[in-house]
């Protein structure tokens, strides 16, 4: 067998995972707009729900592939397309905190629900859902 005379393995190489610093709070331009993550749909591609009122079709950039994880009821930036009105780009995922900052600032409707997912046709209502139960039927009768 040969004397390991490296400096360690593959984690080594790879590097540790740095403390992201508080970066500044990027707003929305021109060709832009915040959006909601409704679903992941595999392939770097989502489903989205834009605050202007449409649900999009998103494809998360090669900058943040497998660098930044993104999931469902994430707040994210994405930027329209010109061309393609139902699609869209995933430029930024916005932290917790920041997304708290933009609905405090007013950049985003009071209604949004910060990491939580609401699923489709379900409303703020509650859903308690009672059974009722028959005491004197027999399950050998039915």
């Amino acid at each position: 067998m040969p004397k390991n005379k490296g400096k360690g393995g593959k984690n080594r190489r790879r590097g540790k995972k740095e403390d992201e610093e508080k970066r500044e709070l990027i707003i929305k331009e021109d060709g832009q707009e915040y959006a909601q993550v409704v679903k992941m749909l595999g392939n770097g591609r989502l489903e989205a729900q834009c605050f202007d009122g449409s649900k999009r079709l998103c494809h998360i950039r090669g900058k943040m592939r497998k660098k930044v994880w993104v999931n469902a009821g994430d707040i994210v930036l994405i930027g329209l397309r010109d061309f393609q009105d139902g699609k869209a780009d995933v430029i930024l995922k916005y932290t917790s905190d920041e997304a708290r900052s933009l609905k405090a600032l007013g950049h985003l409707p009071d209604s949004v629900k910060i990491n939580q997912i609401q699923a489709e046709g379900e409303g703020d209502e509650d859903s308690d859902v009672e059974f009722d139960f028959d005491e004197d039927v027999n399950i050998d009768d039915i």
